[in-house]
């Protein structure tokens, strides 16, 4: 099954048991076996009967605004419901000592990505030896923390480090990191980090979907009224893994260059093409193949069953460890 991206203006109808884009290009059809979820960057209409079909089939329905950034999904009831699993994320959530188990380990996957990016470049010679100490000293201080807010600390540090070795791992001229912004990304990395981010974020909630895992509970974020944030946890384990590696290689590869960006809303953003080649690379990414215990592996199936190892340790089947990159 496929991850549908929708960039043309039009309606999405349900026909049968088809997907119907109706565009000025005229009709697209797109059995529905096939989806898995649905990304709208565009003005495109629907109605009810479409979302029951999306909601018979367990389609997630992810919408963008202009600029790229997140409105929200239309996330069907939950397909695989089980109320013993979720009692099991609330109350490792509501003991300091489970949560704070969990919260090491996302933020240990997380910095341990970040030095496999590193290292990797390291070999091609770029000089990175100082952030790589950095990162591995992080590492030792992060068991030694006793607290929620001392983890999120630690990878916050430990990032804006690995942000700043970009102006070596980055080749091209109009690129350069100086720090981070949001909501509007105030340069062109920004842009980038900001739509590749929200692009794993959406996916890993279309994952978190066919689990019996409530994407409501996180546990190195915030638990809030506001927003989903289990999968704004497992994202951070992968962000240097897909989102920073197709940054790195758009630009460097000459892919996507300084015309791909606009300023607009006191911002910077991609445009649409850029936009495109972006989520090109993206789902290569994702259907790019690993060896993982002794078989290939899709990233996206990674994603899928760094899940699954979560549910068995808040069943007690099995301490949870996080996904590291094997550089």
């Amino acid at each position: 099954m496929k991850r549908l991206y929708i960039f043309k203006k039009g309606v999405l109808k349900r026909e049968g048991n088809t997907l119907c884009i109706y565009s000025k290009d005229g009709k697209r059809f797109i059995p529905v076996k096939n989806v898995s979820s649905i990304y709208v960057f565009s003005e495109v209409s629907f109605n009810k009967r479409l979302l029951e079909f999306l909601t018979q089939n367990g389609i997630v329905l992810h919408l963008f605004n202009y600029f790229g950034y997140y409105i929200g999904s239309f996330y069907p009831r939950l397909h695989y419901p089980s109320e013993y699993i979720i009692l099991k994320q609330v109350s490792h959530y509501i003991d300091h000592r489970h949560r704070l188990e969990i919260a090491k380990y996302i933020v240990l996957g997380s910095i341990e990505n970040m030095l496999s990016i590193l290292r990797y470049y390291k070999r091609l010679g770029m000089d990175l030896d100082k952030e790589i100490n950095i990162l591995r000293e992080n590492i030792k201080i992060l068991w030694e923390i006793d607290d929620i807010d001392g983890l999120r600390g630690l990878e916050g540090r430990s990032r804006r480090i690995y942000y700043m070795s970009w102006n070596k791992i980055i080749t091209k001229d109009g690129f350069k990191f100086q720090y981070r912004s949001r909501r509007p990304p105030e340069n062109r990395l920004n842009a980038l980090i900001s739509f590749g981010n929200t692009l794993l974020y959406t996916t890993i909630l279309g994952e978190i979907f066919k689990t019996h895992l409530d994407p409501r509970i996180g546990y190195l974020h915030e638990t809030n009224f506001r927003r989903y944030t289990l999968n704004l946890d497992i994202a951070d384990i992968f962000k240097p893994v897909i989102v920073d590696k197709i940054i790195f290689n758009l630009i460097n590869r000459g892919v996507l260059t300084e015309k791909d960006f606009s300023r607009q809303a006191k911002g910077i953003f991609l445009r649409e093409a850029g936009r495109k080649r972006f989520v090109e690379a993206f789902e290569r990414r994702l259907q790019e193949s690993i060896n993982m215990n002794r078989r290939r592996v899709r990233y996206d199936r990674v994603i899928r069953m760094e899940l699954y190892k979560l549910e068995k340790h808040l069943i007690g089947d099995k301490t949870y460890t996080p996904y590291i990159l094997k550089t």
